[in-house]
């Protein structure tokens, strides 16, 4: 950084773009495979070199950022417009979702049964499992915003319990959600009932798991010491992406699970 005349950050040539897609590649073909043919050597090597990537992506973009100082404050403020059109993004994407669940149950079709949910479709009751998962997603969002004082403010040991128990609670969400699909009785296959609910509360719930991955990276790199009070936007994106699934989550639960049923 002492040689150069601007405060940006040129970044290195890197592998992990390259095996990143190789990744995907392996992955979405391992995955049509499994569906098809009930092979999952591709689907597991996919997730293995995904795994690697990831990790040795991160590590160099914090050991950027901790320790080499390319993180400028003109870095800082790139990341964060661009952690912002992300989530922009990602706020479309599940606008495509809502789309199709209001289209459908709005003015249900003579195939439907004129009725929504459609004839022969037993919901799930909102108010037990999809209830408590609500408390659990809403309290991970006071745990998380508790983390991110803590660091502000200086209280590392507050921030590591903080971020556990954010962690535990996506995992329990994970548990239960996984546990409410196991016992509904319906499936994916079952219409456009099917088809909405497990698209949309699926994709959250992947959205509950990279977001869990990422508050825990997050969690590692705090008890390391890489976060400071002024220094710890890796945090802040972590957190901007949780209070964002649980903002999604409680469309998901007002329109599919207490409405729609």
């Amino acid at each position: 950084m002492a040689h150069q005349t601007h405060p940006y950050h040129m970044v290195d040539p890197s592998p992990w773009p390259l095996t990143g897609a190789i990744a995907a590649l392996l992955l979405t073909s391992g995955l049509a495979m499994w569906f098809h043919f009930n092979e999952i050597f591709l689907m597991t090597s996919g997730l293995i070199l995904l795994t690697l990537t990831a990790v040795q992506w991160w590590r160099d973009v914090t050991r950027e950022g901790t320790f080499q100082g390319h993180h400028t404050t003109s870095v800082q403020k790139g990341l964060r417009y661009g952690m912002i059109l992300f989530i922009v993004s990602e706020v479309l994407f599940f606008l495509g979702f809502f789309w199709a669940f209001y289209h459908s149950s709005l003015a249900p079709t003579p195939e439907l049964g004129g009725a929504w949910p459609p004839s022969g479709i037993i919901p799930l009751n909102p108010f037990e499992v999809p209830l408590l998962n609500t408390a659990v997603l809403l309290a991970s969002g006071v745990t998380v915003t508790w983390a991110h004082h803590s660091i502000v403010a200086g209280e590392r040991k507050q921030a590591i319990h903080a971020l556990f128990f954010t962690i535990a609670l996506g995992a329990y969400f994970t548990l239960l959600q996984a546990l409410e699909y196991y016992e509904a009785p319906f499936t994916i296959a079952d219409g456009v009932y099917g088809s909405t609910f497990f698209v949309a509360t699926g994709f959250h719930g992947l959205h509950v798991i990279i977001g869990s991955t990422f508050l825990l990276v997050c969690l590692l790199r705090q008890i390391r010491y890489h976060f400071t009070s002024t220094h710890h936007f890796g945090f802040e994106a972590a957190a901007w992406y949780w209070h964002f699934v649980d903002v999604v989550w409680l469309f998901l639960y007002v329109s599919i699970y207490w409405w729609g049923s």
